[in-house]
Formats: structure tokens, sequence, C-alpha cells
């Protein structure tokens, strides 16, 4: 009998039919032609995937007998750092023009409305159509920024997290890896000023905030998914406030905050305390790795600093940030100062990592007329740059330990579609750049999320009851 601590790598033997049928008697085995590891591009691999949805070995060269043929490249599924899911119902119904010049300001009204009609149900079926298509896009994980909390008529619901209960409910019929941002919000602008009627379904008071997030403890648990917190914005929340709710947060929790996504903002923040939205929040908090800055569009050289030596995550929604004119974030300074970063998907007018890393080089790309900004140094390529660093920010910012295709690891792995001629025709870092800039058309085809198999081919299990779900939503909420 195998003592109870023996390494697993020491089942494998000389003869490799018998090291697999050894591991697969409690794994299931999965065989990549190619496959992107930590350390870099592999072929022949096979990955033995525990019952507890963790990787337990990875063998190069190895042969396929025994083991399930993926049908192309795998890559490591990546964490969505940002999303607003109930915001993904109003794609594409803010192109009209309005009286004056519309900005992230009018937008907001359009979002107000929709916030005035929302019901739990609605938010878990909009939730659920959500995190298919993301993870349909090449996302494992969300790390879901949600402030909507109280009933139309902001009085809280009989049950305080009736809405994240909601969305933790869209994650259990989808499967996707969900990390909660419950969102204190408090205020409608700088200085505590009082909220407006827009936002009355967002208002607490720091005690019942507290009261909720306690209450998120054992739910989040219960469906596996990491519990941390949000702060909506330094227009939203106070110092006193932050300091208070923070003696509270378990060392370890994923901290998040919108700062610095509008110019009208960063004017706010200087008239009412002479100093702009980062250099404020670091005067006012002790900023560490835990804290993901999202957007930090509108950021100096100095506050670049601020950002890279506290080692937090910089939160960049390139598609939402296009979408609502934000402006740039000075991504190629940051990289080159080895700051780190990850994408996110925010209102969800785009839902795919290659559409998010498209977006962030290109728009280094207009700004700076010139090509290939996001590489890091010459001859690297910059899908892979991007994605080996939105993989490890992302992971940061939603709170997960591990991140990539190695032994310990969750089994998160995307398989892109080896069928098609413009994957299957190249190999190494071009198939990265090829997914992101080759216009190729949809390249996911299965996704494993924590050993369980949630899109294969492109269609996950429950497409069409919550495709129902969601379509009843829209109706309903366009009547």
């Amino acid at each position: 009998m195998r003592p109870k601590n023996f390494p697993l790598q020491c089942l494998y033997v000389q003869v490799w039919g018998f090291a697999h049928k050894m591991v697969a008697d409690n794994h299931q085995l999965l065989f990549a032609e190619r496959a992107l590891l930590a350390d870099g591009w592999a072929d022949d691999v096979v990955f033995a995937i525990g019952a507890d949805g963790r990787i337990a070995t990875v063998e190069r060269g190895a042969s396929a007998v025994g083991a399930k043929r993926l049908g192309g490249p795998v890559v490591p599924a990546v964490a969505d750092l940002h999303s607003h899911a109930f915001q993904r119902a109003m794609a594409g119904l803010t192109a009209v023009a309005g009286q004056g010049d519309d900005s992230f300001w009018t937008w907001r009204e359009e979002m107000y409305r929709l916030v005035s009609l929302l019901t739990p149900d609605d938010v878990t079926a909009i939730a659920a159509k959500l995190q298919i298509e993301l993870l349909k896009g090449g996302f494992g994980r969300v790390a879901e920024f949600h402030y909507l909390h109280h009933g139309a008529d902001g009085r809280a619901y009989a049950a305080p997290a009736e809405m994240s209960l909601a969305v933790l409910q869209a994650a259990e019929l989808s499967g996707i890896g969900l990390t909660m941002l419950p969102v204190f919000y408090a205020h409608s602008d700088f200085g505590g000023a009082a909220p407006t009627a827009g936002q009355r379904r967002f208002i607490h008071d720091v005690d019942g905030f507290l009261t909720l997030l306690h209450g998120l403890v054992e739910p989040c648990r219960s469906v596996g998914a990491r519990l941390g917190l949000a702060f909506h914005s330094l227009r939203a929340v106070t110092g006193d406030e932050i300091a208070t709710i923070m003696e509270t947060v378990p060392v370890h929790a994923p901290v998040h905050i919108h700062v610095a996504e509008q110019e009208r903002e960063v004017a706010a923040s200087i008239a009412h305390s002479g100093r702009r939205p980062v250099e404020r929040l670091y005067d006012i908090a002790e900023v560490d790795e835990r804290w993901c800055l999202v957007h930090a569009t509108h950021v100096t050289d100095a506050e670049v600093a601020m950002i890279v030596g506290s080692g937090a995550i910089a939160g960049l929604c390139p598609t939402t940030e296009a979408d609502l004119g934000d402006g740039i974030f000075p991504a190629v300074d940051f990289l080159g100062a080895e700051g780190r970063f990850g994408v996110g998907t925010d209102s969800h007018v785009a839902t795919s990592v290659a559409g998010e890393l498209r977006l962030l080089e290109y728009g280094q790309r207009l700004r700076d007329r010139r090509r290939n900004r996001m590489a890091g140094r010459p001859g690297a390529s910059v899908g892979r740059t991007l994605f080996e660093r939105v993989l490890a920010g992302g992971a940061q910012a939603a709170g997960v330990a591990e991140a990539g295709l190695s032994v310990g690891a969750p089994a998160d792995l995307v398989v892109l579609d080896g069928r098609s001629p413009y994957l299957a025709s190249v190999e190494g870092d071009t198939i990265i750049d090829r997914w992101i800039f080759g216009g190729i058309g949809p390249a996911v085809r299965d996704v494993m999320i924590g050993g369980r198999w949630l899109i294969e081919d492109g269609r996950h299990p429950k497409d069409e009851e919550i495709d129902r779900a969601f379509a009843a939503a829209l109706a309903r909420l366009r009547a």
C-alpha cells in the first residue's frame, strides 16, 4: 500500500501506459498538443486533474494514450477584474446622441433608469447570461463590483443581501469562478454630499454595510466564491468611512475602488482637497497589494510611481473606457515601470479577453502613433506580454493565489479552436497574437473551470434555459 503522503510523481515508471493507468484511477487526464504553461509553451502535454479540481501533475512530451485529446492549443483562463453584471442589459442602448456633449455623466442617467426597474430575478438572469458570455470569451473568473443593494424605493430588502445573493445564484448556474465585491456607497460627491434619488438603491451607512458584508461570508463560502469588498469611489465615501470599514477587513481580502476615471472627477477632487484622486487615496488609505484601482485613467507620473510602489493593481477596462469617452491610461509607461495590471469588462459592451487586450494595445497605438507598444522589449510578442500580465494581475485583484497551468493551481483552462486554419497554421506566441489581433472570430472552443467542463464546442449545458430567462428580463425592462 502506498504511504499516506507518498508523492504522486513516484507512481510514474518508465512504461507510460502504466503511469497513465495509475493516475487515471483518481484523476481525469487531458492531452494537449500545445499548452502555455507557467514557463512557456510546451508540446504534447498531459494534465492530470484531481477530484479537488486542481492540476495534480503536468507531463511534457507525453503520450495521448488514455487521455482525452483536447481540440486545440490550451491557455489559462483569465480573471475579469471588474464587472457590473446588470449593465449588460444596457448594451447598445446608449448610442443615441443627446442635446449636448455626451459623456460618462449623461450615460449615467440611462444607467440610473435601468437600476430603478431591476428585480433580484432580473439580476440573476442578466448575470448568468453575462457570465456564460465571459466564459465563451476566455474568462474563468469574474470580480463583481456590486453596488445594487436595495429595493426600488431605497429601502433594504427583508434579507439585506438579496441582490448579492442573486449574483451568487447566477454563478451557481453558470459555473464561473466568482469574487464577490459588495460596494460601500454613501454619498453623491466629495465632502460627503447627500446622495441623489437615482442612487437610493446603492446607499448604506457604515453599520448597514458591515452587516451586509458579514452576512455574505457564509453564502460565499457555501458556493465557493471569494469575498472582498469595494468602495465605489472617493466621491461616494469619506476617508473616515474607509478607515472604519478597513479595520474589519480580513488581511487577505481584495479591496477595489473606482479612481480617476474622468477629468471632471480629477477637477472636483482638486477643488475639494487640493489633491488629485490617486494622491488623495494614498493620503487616506494604506494601499497595498490587496487593492485594485479601477480605471486610474488620468494619472501623473508621480501617481504612477505610487501605484507601482504599493504593488496595487491598475484595473483597466479598455472597451468601457472607450465607450464612455473616459480617456487612455498611460499603459506603456506603466508597463515600463513594472506596474501590475489586469483587465475587466465593466459595463460589458464587450465580453472577451481578446477584445479587451486588443483595444488596450490599439489605444496606446492611436495615442502614440506607433505600433507594438505593449511588447515590453524588442522581439517580444505583444499578445504574450499582455496575456501574461493580465493573467497575473487579474488573479491578484480577484484574491486568487495561483494562476496559470501549473501543479497545484486550479484547473481553469481555455481550449482555443484548433479547427481554425488561422490557429492551426502557427505555433508558440503567434497563437496568442492571432487570437487577439487576427480578427479571426470566436476562437474559444472549450473551457474548464475547477476541473469541470463548462463550455464544450462553444456551448454551455444551460444555454437554452439561461437565454430564455435573459430574453424575458430584457423584454420586461424595455416594456
